[in-house]
């Protein structure tokens, strides 16, 4: 196991005072680092496209050629320009089957955690302001902020290493089954 094995995308939306914009992230599926990102104020594809940009020019050919893209079926990812982009590198697309947000935890998590965290409590007059306050927060999720799910390391320190991470965690369906008495 190794970073840039697997990046996964997903899609969520900001209020703001203006009205509501629209994050695209691409996180490593192994370090959990946001890999890419970018904010708009449509759905359109170029923003999860410039996200993905912004991933890729952190990696060469090589890596990218033992990528695989992960998503849901949005209709972002399913475009002929994102396809197109993703094929330009030989990175393997692979997307979700039903829909289910658990095909895509990983994605899913670090949208929760930068929403409750920090945007979920702050007040956004803009887009613009939005973007600023993703920059200074994204920024710290990926240098600052230790995660459970990698030995309490933060993302960007997972990103440098290899092989097998810790998790602090203890997933309640692997638990045994204790008896009453």
């Amino acid at each position: 196991m190794r970073p840039n094995e697997i990046w996964v995308s997903d899609i969520t939306y900001i209020e703001t005072t203006e009205g509501v914009c629209y994050l695209s992230l691409i996180t490593d599926a192994y370090s959990h680092k946001i890999v890419g990102w970018a904010v708009g104020p449509t759905l359109e594809t170029i923003y999860p496209l410039e996200a993905l940009r912004m991933a890729l020019a952190t990696i060469d050919d090589e890596t990218a050629s033992r990528l695989i893209h992960h998503s849901d079926r949005g209709s972002q990812y399913c475009s002929a320009a994102y396809v197109k982009e993703l094929k330009a590198h030989n990175i393997m697309i692979s997307m979700t089957q039903s829909g289910d947000p658990l095909e895509n935890a990983i994605a899913e998590r670090a949208n929760g955690i930068i929403k409750t965290e920090w945007l979920y409590k702050m007040s956004i007059p803009s887009i613009e302001n939005c973007k600023e306050e993703l920059t200074r927060i994204i920024r710290f999720y990926n240098t600052e902020r230790p995660h459970m799910s990698i030995g309490y390391k933060t993302p960007e320190t997972v990103h440098t290493e290899v092989g097998e991470q810790k998790r602090c965690w203890c997933n309640p369906w692997n638990r045994p089954a204790t008896t009453g008495s």
